[in-house]
């Protein structure tokens, strides 16, 4: 029994350590992006400070959009983390490709900010790329935990989730396409994504309720035929 428990508390310990890796990886790359900021204090003479931060919105608009990126990854990474209790020689790597994804998000923030003016579809578009590799990782990571079965708690639930992930894969390729035709276009599908991935939960309850309504009603279908 003792050995059960040891064994138990090592697993959770391995997938704490992980976590804990991640945050630290997550914290880093979001302080990255204020150096873009501070690099641009260069007022010039007669301008006052006010005219400065009016002339440079970009960086300070390319900012916020980074922040809000990793803040929004990191919600989903720990509410990943919440349902895997397990891990192998494999997570590690795959986790470690999330974090890559994350640690990349700082270079096309600075592309952003210093190219949205003169060619802001295709530094939008970067950016937009960025959010199309993090789908892939998220989902990689979901589904490698469902399918080699290190989670724990609502298996169903999680599945969902995982499947909220696959969506957004679809979804960040048409962004990035559109990127190219359109930049209100490809932001307005970008804030809509910030709002469904802000509260990865209770999205995932919601496709969990609509199947399960759906097959309520098939089944009602096939008792009536």
């Amino acid at each position: 029994m003792s050995n059960a428990n040891g064994q138990e508390e090592t697993r959770l310990n391995e997938t704490a350590r992980l976590e804990a890796f991640s945050d630290a990886v997550f914290a880093i790359a979001i302080t990255l992006l204020v150096l873009e900021l501070i690099q641009m204090l260069h007022v010039q003479v007669g301008e006052s400070l006010l005219q400065f931060c009016l002339h440079h919105w970009e960086p300070f608009l390319a900012f916020l959009i980074g922040f809000l990126t990793i803040l929004i990854c990191w919600i989903n990474h720990h509410h990943v983390f919440t349902y895997i209790t397990k891990t192998d020689s494999k997570l590690p790597w795959v986790n470690g490709f999330v974090l890559l994804m994350i640690t990349f998000t700082p270079f096309p923030t600075a592309l952003l900010a210093e190219f949205l003016k003169t060619d802001g579809k295709f530094a939008v578009a970067i950016f937009g790329f960025n959010y199309f590799m993090i789908a892939v990782a998220s989902y990689w990571l979901c589904a490698y935990s469902y399918n080699k079965f290190l989670i724990g708690g609502n298996r169903e639930l999680f599945h969902f989730i995982k499947l909220t992930y696959g969506y957004s894969i679809i979804y960040t390729l048409v962004a990035f396409i559109v990127c190219f035709i359109s930049i209100p276009a490809a932001i307005v599908l970008y804030v809509i994504l910030f709002c469904v991935f802000a509260f990865p939960k209770e999205f995932a309850i919601k496709l969990q309720k609509r199947k399960q309504k759906k097959s309520r009603k098939s089944r009602q279908i096939k008792r009536r035929d």
